[in-house]
């Protein structure tokens, strides 16, 4: 299989390229390789690629510059896909793409489906639910909706916990926002391994078209973060929770956005692990390796 991955130095990215090693050949583009912000660029890239699928890893992640920067956010994160996924239907390629648990309002009092009604609260949100639709319109295309990703790779929430607890003496975290934490690495994992059936698949299968994928269970971030800390014997801080109110953050959270990954196991057979072991596992492998310091 040949994969040309947009993204190559996020931790999604990151992951895909280490999970692709033995099984998969990835092309993997910077932006410094192709600017996101020019349609035509990109669409000269994939139409002269030598690939089997179009993965798109990047994104415009930051939820608070999102807010001051909604020009930029919707460049990468709709206009970019867009025209990703307008050049792979050009080309009869099948195009994979990221989106997030941050296009739902988060007034639910269970876990979202892919059919629920989606209303972002942030500009994030919004131009992550304006790349779904973009890209949904085009045949081939698979929209994987993930939420709170964790890996060994770049910073995330769990390096990022590790670190401060070292740092701090108290570490005060949100416990009154709740979701579904997502196993990077497995998300990795599983878009090589599907890679050969999206290649092969034509139009109508249901491979096809918007999953949700996360790890199962729900938790708050409170239990994320001790989840992850209770892991490191140099942990120093002890944790108090707060609530979302307390840090007075420039974008609003979806304070309940757990995903349902029925729609996945049915169609791909895929049964996610549990959230806490996943994580456990991932702090384990940051601190034997000095990453959590």
């Amino acid at each position: 299989m040949k994969i040309l991955q947009f993204g190559r130095t996020g931790q999604v990215a990151t992951a895909l390229r280490a999970a692709a090693q033995g099984r998969s050949e990835i092309i993997a583009l910077s932006r410094a390789d192709c600017d996101l912000a020019d349609p035509e660029r990109l669409r000269a890239t994939i139409l002269a690629a030598d690939c089997d699928l179009v993965v798109n890893a990047a994104a415009f992640t930051q939820v608070d510059p999102a807010e001051a920067a909604p020009e930029a956010a919707f460049a990468v994160n709709a206009r970019a896909p867009a025209a990703m996924a307008a050049a792979c239907a050009e080309r009869g390629l099948p195009f994979a793409h990221l989106s997030t648990d941050a296009v739902f309002d988060g007034r639910t009092d269970r876990a979202y489906v892919e059919t629920d009604r989606a209303e972002p609260i942030n500009v994030y949100g919004r131009s992550k639910l304006a790349g779904e639709q973009a890209v949904l319109a085009h045949p081939r295309t698979v929209v994987l909706r993930i939420s709170w990703v964790f890996s060994r790779y770049g910073r995330n929430y769990v390096s990022f916990m590790l670190k401060l607890a070292r740092e701090r003496e108290t570490l005060k975290v949100v416990a009154d926002q709740f979701g579904t934490p997502t196993d990077g690495e497995a998300l990795a994992d599983f878009l090589v391994a599907t890679a050969p059936r999206w290649a092969a698949a034509p139009a109508d299968d249901p491979a096809f078209g918007l999953f949700h994928f996360a790890n199962a269970g729900e938790t708050s971030r409170f239990d994320f973060a001790k989840a992850a800390i209770d892991r490191d014997p140099m942990t120093k801080a002890r944790l108090e929770p707060t609530t979302q109110a307390a840090f007075a953050e420039p974008a609003p959270r979806p304070p309940r956005s757990p995903l349902d990954t029925a729609k996945l196991r049915a169609v791909f057979g895929f049964s996610p692990e549990a959230w806490r072991p996943a994580v456990e596992r991932t702090a384990d492998r940051l601190v034997s390796t000095g990453l959590a310091g």
